[in-house]
């Protein structure tokens, strides 16, 4: 697009991810479903980003950079629109 190299596999692998957390929180009604979701696929990114060479799944270049970061970003923004399915009192 315009010259720009785009990842479209982590950038679909953000969508996925912002999918089932979404999910999760429509689901379950509760953020903390989703907050889990969020902190096992960071754990899962971090591993695989630490393998020694030629096993590593996550390499520092940019589509690493914006799946490492991107989880964060989309987990965040999950949890704040996930609240608007959480139970109420009464």
């Amino acid at each position: 697009m315009g010259g720009v190299e785009v990842p479209w596999g982590a950038v679909a692998a953000l969508v996925l991810l912002g999918s089932v957390e979404l999910w999760l929180s429509a689901r379950f009604r509760s953020a903390l479903p989703t907050a889990v979701c969020g902190v096992i696929c960071y754990a899962l990114t971090g591993w695989w980003s630490t393998l020694e060479n030629g096993r590593r799944l996550i390499i520092g270049d940019l589509a690493g950079s914006l799946w490492i970061y991107g989880i964060a970003v989309v987990t965040v923004g999950m949890l704040v629109w996930g609240l608007r399915y959480r139970r109420t009192q009464g």
